[in-house]
């Protein structure tokens, strides 16, 4: 295996699905007192989601709340209520590269802007003939991290333990 030219430094989000957004909101935002920074609708993508962060800063996790436009089409968001997990990478294009070159199979559409504004695209939770390996029944979203974030994550890495 050749040495990666990339590297995840953590957690960006979860997404979690259901036919009700409002029902989450309660739960996720009532409840539990994430705060909602957000709000993204996508035909194309079948959603309607409130994007919600936990924690502060570079270290902030979103947590973004879906339901779908129409819950006859795909992709079906609330099908499985944690839907995918977003990992920051330091090196998209790089990661995406070096990852097919290995045999990932990445979800159609390849890398564009997401619903934070950040680079992303998703690793398929099913290989194929093709591309053997996929995210293993997963939904895996790839996303570019802006340099603040790489920059804390390195000053973490650095500190002792």
């Amino acid at each position: 295996m050749n040495t990666r030219p990339f590297r995840v430094l953590g957690i960006q989000q979860i997404a979690v699905g259901g036919p009700d957004k409002a029902r989450l909101r309660r739960l996720w935002v009532e409840l539990l007192g994430l705060q909602v920074t957000g709000t993204f609708v996508s035909a194309r993508e079948n959603v309607d989601e409130d994007i919600c962060a936990v924690g502060h800063g570079p270290l902030r996790v979103e947590v973004d709340l879906m339901q779908p436009l129409d819950p006859d089409q795909k992709p079906a968001v609330h099908a499985t209520p944690l839907n995918h997990v977003g990992l920051w990478v330091d090196d998209l294009p790089k990661a995406v590269e070096w990852l097919t070159a290995q045999g990932v199979r990445f979800a159609p559409g390849g890398i564009r802007q997401g619903a934070a504004g950040y680079d992303i695209c998703f690793i398929h939770p099913k290989g194929n003939d093709a591309f053997p390996q996929g995210g293993e029944g997963v939904l895996i979203e790839l996303v570019q991290a802006p340099p603040e974030v790489v920059r804390a994550f390195e000053a973490l890495a650095a500190q002792p333990t």
